[in-house]
């Protein structure tokens, strides 16, 4: 199976710079990934209302992702400024991606971080992929779903992507229901959960469910 890999920034960014924060992302660090070895893509996501971002670079093996540190912590305090806040770096295996159809500009995300006994995450990954993905694609505005996990920390992020906010919010008890019976089937537990916009979509990870 391809393992891709994935390095995730958390941005505690001043609300009133997340615009400028945003084309600063578009203009200057995307170009300058795409000229590190391996870097497959970038994604943006955003809350407005919290100042909290999530930029997501993916790789396509460990050895770029361990040789690009240099280079990118360069390009995350720099980010970091330009936001006006502070970076937290999370570093993940890219275990699923599938998608329905691609997002478009007012595309907005539901993002749960959850747990797991380390011993158990494959089980969180397969009870995501075949129980997870094909309730949630039955929704209407469904756009894709990702799954990044920490397989010795025990941790686990899922994405969902939807057309707009409109269409997340219509389907929330859905979500909520399908999400609730995979953890259990999965004996994992919710640690947190955010809705973002969707500001960048250029992740460019291959179909992997």
């Amino acid at each position: 199976m391809t393992i891709v890999f994935a390095r995730s920034t958390t941005i505690q960014a001043h609300p009133s710079f997340i615009d400028e924060g945003i084309k600063h992302v578009r203009d200057v660090v995307m170009p300058a990934l795409a000229e590190v070895d391996g870097c497959l893509g970038l994604s943006l996501l955003v809350d407005r209302d919290s100042g909290r971002c999530i930029a997501t670079s993916s790789w396509r093996d460990e050895e770029s992702l361990r040789s690009s540190e240099g280079p990118v912590r360069e390009l995350r305090d720099r980010a970091a400024e330009i936001f006006h806040g502070t970076a937290e770096v999370s570093r993940w295996d890219i275990a699923a991606m599938h998608r329905d159809h691609p997002s478009d500009r007012g595309a907005y995300c539901r993002v749960t971080w959850a747990k797991a006994e380390p011993a158990h995450m494959d089980r969180v990954v397969d009870v995501w992929k075949l129980a997870g993905i094909p309730k949630m694609e039955e929704l209407e505005g469904f756009c894709s779903a990702s799954l990044l996990v920490d397989h010795a920390a025990g941790r686990a992020v899922s994405s969902l992507t939807y057309d707009s906010r409109e269409a997340m919010e219509r389907n929330m008890e859905r979500i909520n229901e399908i999400r609730a019976a995979s953890l259990r089937e999965a004996n994992a537990e919710v640690l947190e959960t955010g809705e973002f916009e969707l500001a960048i979509a250029h992740l460019h990870v291959p179909e992997m469910a």
